[in-house]
């Protein structure tokens, strides 16, 4: 993890730098609220910042002169990047918690100066306990596989966008719920045209198609009509059999 401050040539900055990166690199920024997390200065808790998950795999020293523009953004606040075992990367989780969350997920084509500056403006006007717009820059190796091969679609997006507000109590869900949709139309996103699949919250039932255009639908549905024809398999972002 790379602890950023967030500003907006910080935040087009990270955006930049992940689309001229190495295949290697994977890079998922969040502009957010800092936590009071042990690990970042109390001086920063509550302030904005750019956490930037990254990941390069392949040789440290490489990864070094891959991480470099990134560290070169701004003095990071938080610099853990180091050469770590796989199994280090998944952090534990507490099975008891059961956060109330709203999100908004989809793709952008371009990131101009006036969307960090339209992200920083909302998460200051709001009041989640945790909120977030995590970018995740794509390209790369995925976008050279067809679109239609596999049920993983949308692979010539150059850009995906999470909107989230975490926390507060059940009540305030639809006030969050209509925040995370006010900044999803402030940067472009379309919301019923594409998703994907892993951060459909609520809206999962209306929305689960749109994450499997070019005849994947319907491919997924003979497959599940032949292997759970029932739909024992629900409780999910369901696909009902065919």
């Amino acid at each position: 993890m790379l602890l950023l401050p967030a500003t907006p040539e910080v935040i087009s900055g990270i955006v930049d730098a992940a689309r001229a990166a190495p295949d290697e690199l994977c890079a998922i920024a969040s502009v957010m609220v800092a936590p009071p997390a042990p690990f970042i200065p109390a001086e920063h808790h509550g302030s904005l910042v750019v956490v930037a998950l990254m990941c390069y795999a392949g040789p440290a020293e490489a990864g070094q002169r891959a991480l470099a523009p990134f560290r070169a953004l701004a003095t990071p606040l938080v610099d853990m990047l180091r050469p770590i075992r796989y199994q280090e990367m998944f952090l534990p989780e507490d099975p008891d918690q059961h956060p109330v969350v709203a999100t908004h997920t989809g793709y952008l084509d371009t990131f101009e100066d006036a969307a960090a500056e339209a992200i920083l403006a909302h998460l200051r006007s709001f009041d989640a306990p945790m909120r977030a717009v995590q970018l995740r820059v794509l390209g790369g190796a995925i976008s050279r596989i067809p679109d239609d091969a596999t049920a993983y679609a949308h692979r010539n997006r150059p850009m995906m966008v999470n909107v989230a507000a975490i926390g507060g109590q059940p009540g305030e869900l639809p006030a969050h719920q209509a925040w995370t949709a006010d900044v999803a139309a402030a940067l472009g996103m379309a919301r019923d045209g594409e998703a994907y699949a892993n951060f459909l919250a609520g809206d999962a039932e209306a929305r689960a198609r749109a994450a499997y255009p070019n005849g994947a639908w319907e491919r997924l549905r003979e497959v599940k009509a032949r292997y759970d024809p029932t739909n024992l398999f629900r409780l999910n972002v369901n696909i009902p059999p065919g």
